[in-house]
């Protein structure tokens, strides 16, 4: 405070006849300590009573809070001495907040030795508050630490040394040599965090057929990001599942797209938009923003990873870099927002569950994703980013040695990336162009841009409020991308259209489709034949039957292609039409149909061979020479987990008659919480969906988790 009085003009901590060095030392230690009582007191209630506010608008109202309590200090001096104007009070505040919390916190996430004191004071409280044993008694418990989009080949680069230097990932790296196994898993044909995550906490992502989709029952358009279709999704896959989903005992759920039935949220899609007192999907801000010093930190992290994003784009494009996708407007600030607030919060959040001993933790770090969207899977970017998730995982891993129980840390991911150029940049036109061509449809001259729909801009929009976008109306086809996924609609026609209606309405949109040397292949519904997928050159293959004509337009996207076609042919929200980009399995590269240069979304490359690392104490995922295949069957593999530790954590109603219908929808309201103590009887639920005997789970007392 000293140190500010005499760089600013505009703060003073001296009367107008001027101050002995006595006084004004007197006068900064008054502010000062009246400052940090206020910070200590009153900031948690302020914090608590705006955590309605948007997101990022609280975070920028700290600023403001801060600097009027700083003046409320000032103003509280006995001697009268020490004024500031206001603007240069948010400055004076927040340069003091980030000081002094630089002695008790990190200034970036990463582990530092006065944060850790800090976390082992609150153990050792907690500990005393618990007992003497501080709960080490109770069975361990799990951490699901989700990195988006990281594939498992990149994984296992990101771990070996090159070149004398060390790892990408030096923590991890370091657990797969002493503690921990990975082997990767086969997603579904839909690559996205939406149908992944979804099978992965809920155990059904039955009719997900992509990231978004229209539904013609309905007439609108279905992102699975967007948190009413979020809530919408989540619903019916608990009603198809019976059960609320994987964190339901005692769970938290923080950085998804959905609850997994936990009642512990943050920054948590399926819920953002709801309101009233259920809703406490804004509850983890209050723990990171309780201490203003954390929002001094982000926005400096924030600033810094802008004006890293725009140097590392201008450098891109000065050396001509291919492929290059645009990366300016808003992007910029998504990075940011991806990369540093959702993190910083997320891992905030995780660290405070660990400390409270919560039983099971799923949590998403998407940063990664968003940056190897437009910079690519093995971008230098991408893999700096990679480095600080892996100090981010470190501080975790060292929180968790202070926590009241011990905690299993099991690493995921939801899917991988295909590198490639855009189909737009590599051919000039877009889907929808290629798709209006073929109905005999007016074209644009220019090809234009197909916005990225990567996971993190709704979670910004959902952080700032802002209302969803308009459905799509009118009579036209309806065409939407999800990575190297295309999918197309006709809102006029009830029902799915078959192969025959449509080559009766456009005669040449199947065949342009299919000859185009960007599209590897296009399923439609035959009248005759069922699910057919249809290839250049007129190859056909007849999923229901078998039959293949000319060459098999799926042998070149490898084993399982076949099975997770057929599987999605045949879900109620499949569209008119499915196209699939073309895969050179020699550069692994495909084309997106949006505005990214690594994609997921459908077949093809590394987007679908995610990667699954768990403690070797537990049991494997798979039988030796199994392979891991769907998001509903790591839904199993993590239950089982957790139930090797304390018994069943999805409790099922003990009648079957009970339970919801599998084609029915939950009711929209919040589901009542089901109390973790009480003696419970269900089913185990195998993956291959075989009858299982009745298991009783043994009822424990759970400490109260209230944060």
């Amino acid at each position: 405070m000293l140190a500010l009085a005499g760089i600013l003009p505009d703060f003073r901590l001296t009367s107008g006849d001027g101050d002995s060095a006595t006084q004004i030392a007197i006068t900064a230690a008054s502010g000062a300590g009246a400052f940090g009582v206020l910070s200590a007191l009153v900031w948690p209630l302020l914090v608590r009573a705006l955590l309605l506010m948007p997101a990022l608008v609280l975070g920028l109202l700290v600023f403001v809070l801060n600097g009027s309590m700083l003046l409320i200090a000032l103003s509280v001096n006995p001697d009268g001495r020490g004024a500031a104007e206001p603007e240069t009070a948010v400055v004076v505040a927040a340069v003091m907040s980030a000081a002094s919390s630089a002695t008790s916190t990190f200034l970036t996430v990463r582990d530092d030795g006065a944060y850790r004191r800090r976390l082992a004071r609150l153990a050792v409280r907690r500990r005393r508050r618990l007992g003497e044993d501080g709960g080490s008694d109770e069975p361990p418990g799990t951490m699901f630490l989700q990195l988006d989009g990281v594939g498992h080949a990149v994984l296992r680069e990101a771990l070996r040394e090159r070149e004398n230097r060390p790892p990408v990932m030096p923590t991890v790296a370091g657990w797969l040599r002493s503690t921990h196994q990975v082997t990767p898993w086969r997603t579904d044909w839909s690559s996205q965090t939406g149908a992944s995550q979804l099978g992965i906490l809920h155990g059904s992502n039955e009719d997900v057929p992509a990231f978004r989709w229209y539904e013609k029952k309905t007439g609108e358009v279905m992102v699975s990001n967007r948190p009413s279709s979020a809530a919408l999704l989540q619903r019916r896959a608990a009603a198809r599942a019976r059960h609320d989903g994987l964190l339901t005992v005692d769970g938290a759920s923080r950085g998804n797209l959905f609850t997994g039935g936990a009642e512990q949220l943050a920054l948590v899609l399926s819920v953002a938009a709801r309101r009233g007192k259920h809703n406490r999907s804004r509850s983890g801000y209050f723990a990171y923003f309780a201490d203003p010093a954390n929002a001094t930190r982000t926005a400096g992290s924030f600033l810094a990873e802008v004006v890293r994003e725009i140097f590392q784009s201008t450098r891109a494009k000065l050396r001509r870099e291919t492929p290059r996708v645009k990366r300016g407007g808003l992007y910029p600030f998504i990075r940011a927002f991806a990369t540093v607030v959702e993190r910083d919060v997320v891992v905030t959040a995780v660290m405070g569950d660990i400390l409270s001993g919560r039983t099971a933790i799923y949590a998403d770090l998407v940063a990664y994703d968003e940056v190897a969207h437009h910079s690519g899977p093995r971008s230098r970017d991408a893999l700096r980013v990679l480095a600080r998730l892996d100090r981010s995982i470190a501080l975790i891993a060292k929180v968790a040695e202070r926590a009241p129980r011990d905690y299993r840390v099991v690493l995921l991911s939801d899917h991988g990336q295909s590198p490639g150029e855009t189909f737009a940049g590599a051919y000039g036109l877009r889907l929808e162009d290629l798709v209006r061509a073929g109905c005999g449809l007016p074209v644009p001259r220019r090809a234009g841009r197909t916005p990225s729909g990567a996971e993190a801009r709704e979670a910004g929009r959902a952080a700032l409020h802002r209302p969803e976008k308009p459905e799509v109306d009118g009579d036209d086809p309806i065409v939407l991308a999800s990575g190297n996924l295309g999918l197309i609609s006709f809102p006029d026609v009830p029902g799915r259209m078959s192969r025959e209606q449509i080559d009766a309405r456009h005669p040449a949109l199947l065949r342009t489709l299919a000859d185009h040397p960007g599209v590897g292949f296009v399923l439609v519904r035959s009248e005759a034949h069922g699910a057919v997928v249809l290839g250049a050159d007129g190859a056909e293959h007849r999923l229901d039957t078998g039959e293949v004509v000319g060459a098999n337009p799926l042998t070149v996207f490898g084993p399982g292609a076949e099975d997770a076609v057929r599987r999605t042919a045949h879900f109620r929200n499949t569209p008119d039409v499915m196209v699939n980009s073309a895969y050179d399995p020699a550069t692994g590269t495909v084309h997106a149909f949006e505005e990214q240069i690594g994609s997921h979304g459908g077949l093809g490359g590394e987007q679908g061979h995610p990667f699954l690392l768990w403690p070797a104490g537990l049991t494997p995922p798979v039988a030796a020479g199994e392979e891991l295949v769907g998001a509903e069957r790591v839904h199993h593999v993590l239950r089982r987990w957790l139930e090797e530790a304390d018994g069943p954590q999805v409790p099922e109603e003990e009648e079957e008659a009970t339970a919801a219908p599998a084609e029915a929808e939950a009711p929209a309201g919040p589901r009542p919480a089901k109390a973790p103590d009480a003696a419970r009887t269900g089913r185990d639920s195998r993956w291959d969906g075989a009858p299982a005997a009745p298991i009783t789970v043994v009822s424990r007392a759970v400490p109260d988790k209230t944060p």
